[in-house]
């Protein structure tokens, strides 16, 4: 069993592990960017669920919140908008 990765075959993980560590430092902080883009992006989609007649402020303001908590959010941002609300 993989100690990583538990769908994994260990002397693939091993590779894997290996690639990294070998990996010079720039390519690991792009590394770390991407995964960190791909994070908001996905919280993005989470919030656009949640709140669907949200605008792109909104949503952001929102995202913060999730990213500094609300309290550091409002004091960085101030209140948290209200959501648009559209009628049918």
């Amino acid at each position: 069993m993989s100690a990583l990765f538990p769908d994994t075959q260990p002397e693939a993980e091993q590779v894997l592990i290996d690639l990294l560590r070998a990996a010079p430092v720039a390519r690991k902080l792009e590394m770390l960017g991407q995964m960190n883009a791909a994070a908001r992006m996905l919280a993005l989609q989470g919030l656009r669920a949640r709140h669907p007649n949200a605008t792109q402020a909104q949503l952001q303001r929102y995202l913060a919140d999730l990213l500094l908590g609300t309290e550091l959010a409002a004091c960085a941002y101030g209140p948290r908008p209200a959501e648009a609300i559209h009628a049918p």
